[in-house]
């Protein structure tokens, strides 16, 4: 029971539950999918929640299943969703399962994972074929999810392709005959829908598991980068712990919980030391999963000395008006230049807002002129980025 109490360690809701006591107590090699829509290129440390648990199964010896839904990501996932999805290209999908995969692998072993793609089936299927799945749900049943009611109710449009979407990702299990299914609980729906499926195809129905959804940096709203308050696995070790020390302490806990496993008792003796300084463990450690120890440490030192100390870091960018082979440049070209900005309405609306400091001082002035013969200058932006202009 050691395994089934560590499986279900942090979930939200199981559905199946005595199936599968009953197929680890046979002690059979179950196959467990995980599928992801590559919508969007960066996997965000909300998706790190179901990857963690997806490696628990790995590490029992498990068959791992990683489903690119690059099929159904061009539908896009209605879940949680009061508008339908932008539509993407072939093209886009699969430059973003790529990058996918590279970070996924950050998490769950890549060689005691299989990965398959929904288009491996769905592009075959003919129309009938689409229409005889599409008998298998009735407009009611779609309903009873609170998105599509809700929408419904307000009278929002609701496509008939999003209504294929549930369908679409039941089929999916059908397909890989998946013993247990992960997703967040935002998935519940789906998931069921892949459990009526495998028992209407005459399959092993799934064992359904969710895990919380993880609040994002404002504390408030799930993690997504539609509210910008997300960290992504892509982001550099001190985008990164930045990012991490930024939470709101009381929910640094659900991090330690869902993010890095910690049980209920080491949780506990963290609460008795001094906030500050268990974020900044929760932040190395997070990084340490990414860039190793050597550099996470590297970025608690430099966290340490910009913000705890108040002082200005030893290392940084350095940009020169003289390779550059000018005499003079407005501050706004000067960070446009840098290509550290997305775009020039970023750099103008940090300036608006006074999130730029040019040796110390604020400076809200697009057009403030940088002189050579004045260098060196210290620019800041915000509490993390710092480059010199010699």
């Amino acid at each position: 029971m050691a395994t089934i109490e560590k499986l279900l360690n942090g979930i939200d809701q199981i559905i199946g539950k005595e199936s599968l006591i009953e197929k680890l107590e046979q002690k059979r090699i179950l196959k467990v999918k995980l599928g992801v829509d590559p919508t969007r290129p960066d996997l965000t440390f909300g998706h790190m929640v179901v990857f963690n648990k997806l490696r628990q199964f790995q590490d029992l010896g498990h068959k791992a299943i990683l489903l690119i839904g690059d099929h159904t990501a061009t539908i896009g996932d209605p879940s949680g969703r009061s508008t339908m999805r932008p539509v993407l290209t072939a093209e886009e999908v699969e430059n973003n399962a790529q990058t996918y995969l590279q970070q996924a692998f950050k998490v769950i072993d890549e060689k005691q994972t299989i990965v398959r793609r929904n288009s491996e089936w769905f592009r075959k299927m003919t129309f009938d074929d689409m229409l005889i799945l599409a008998r298998k749900m009735t407009v009611a049943r779609m309903l009873e999810r609170d998105d599509f009611a809700k929408r419904y109710r307000d009278e929002e449009p609701i496509s008939i392709v999003e209504f294929l979407y549930p369908l679409m990702q039941g089929y999916d299990s059908v397909m890989l005959e998946a013993d247990v299914e992960l997703g967040g609980t935002d998935q519940f729906f789906n998931l069921l829908v892949g459990r009526a499926l495998q028992k209407d195809y005459g399959q092993s129905e799934q064992t359904v598991i969710t895990m919380p959804l993880l609040v994002g940096l404002d504390g408030k709203r799930k993690m997504s980068k539609t509210y910008d308050n997300y960290i992504s696995f892509n982001h550099s070790p001190r985008d990164m712990f930045g990012r991490i020390m930024s939470i709101p302490d009381e929910i640094m806990w659900t991090y330690f919980k869902l993010l890095l496993e910690f049980s209920d008792g080491d949780i506990n003796a963290l609460k008795i030391q001094h906030p500050m300084d268990v974020k900044k463990f929760l932040a190395r450690s997070l990084v340490s999963r990414f860039f190793g120890e050597t550099i996470a440490t590297e970025e608690q030192n430099h966290f340490e000395t910009v913000f705890s100390n108040r002082e200005i870091p030893q290392n940084m960018p350095e940009f020169s008006m003289a390779t550059m082979g000018v005499e003079s440049l407005p501050l706004g070209e000067m960070l446009e230049r840098t290509q550290l900005f997305s775009s020039k309405n970023e750099i103008r609306r940090l300036i608006d807002q006074g999130s730029v400091k040019i040796n110390g001082k604020n400076e809200n002035n697009f057009k403030f002129t940088l002189h050579f013969r004045q260098c060196p200058y210290i620019i800041q932006i915000g509490k993390r980025t710092f480059f010199r202009v010699i």
